[in-house]
């Protein structure tokens, strides 16, 4: 009996722009995010609906995904990436400094996000690419904190809305089939991104 895979990392968090036109999704403009450090995918679901005959329950449906949200932690956003998730207007000069503005022309786009698992099963490390077919990202928190003795590492947690896509299906995540290189990985994960990816 084969053995089970085991997830043992998580890496090359993308991004590409969702659009949808008569129940087609398509992406664009696929990028890198940051180098990943973890991601929670948190699905809600809505309740079973049972059915009950002779005093028990004989059938059930089981619920549906109606949502949920993602939560990705990278080393800290690539500043292309950052304009991108956040419907950022085009930088502008604040006294001879060219600045990124938040506020209320800021925009976050529909996108897609993908990521690599890497497993290990029966001694054999294979990545699987991973797309959320819909999310929108919500505004990040900024913390910082002033290095003491030794380096203190400080990550970004980026979180994101996710929702069932426009297609007939409403899918809401992809599996891709288990590739034995990150690179292979990494191709598979922008092909199915638009096949477009832009360099940060």
């Amino acid at each position: 009996m084969a053995a089970g895979k085991v997830c043992t990392g998580f890496s090359m968090p993308y991004v590409a722009k969702y659009s949808a036109t008569g129940g087609t999704v398509t992406y664009s403009e696929a990028m890198r995010l940051a180098r990943g450090v973890s991601v929670e995918v948190a699905p809600e679901v809505g309740d079973d609906n049972k059915f009950y005959a002779d005093n028990i329950a004989a059938e059930t449906a089981p619920g549906t995904f109606t949502g949920g949200t993602v939560t990705l932690t990278v080393d800290g956003l690539l500043e292309a990436a950052e304009k991108f998730i956040m419907g950022l207007p085009a930088e502008r000069t604040v006294n001879g400094v060219s600045v990124m503005a938040y506020g209320d022309s800021a925009n976050p786009p529909y996108v897609g996000i993908g990521f690599l698992a890497r497993y290990m099963s029966d001694g054999v490390t294979t990545y699987t690419p991973i797309v959320l077919t819909k999310a929108r990202f919500s505004q990040p928190n900024t913390s910082a904190s002033t290095q003491e003795d030794a380096i203190d590492w400080q990550t970004q947690e980026l979180s994101a809305s996710l929702m069932r896509d426009d297609t007939a299906n409403h899918e809401w995540k992809w599996i891709g089939a288990d590739c034995a290189t990150e690179e292979a990985g990494v191709a598979a994960l922008q092909a199915l991104l638009g096949g477009d990816q832009v360099t940060p």
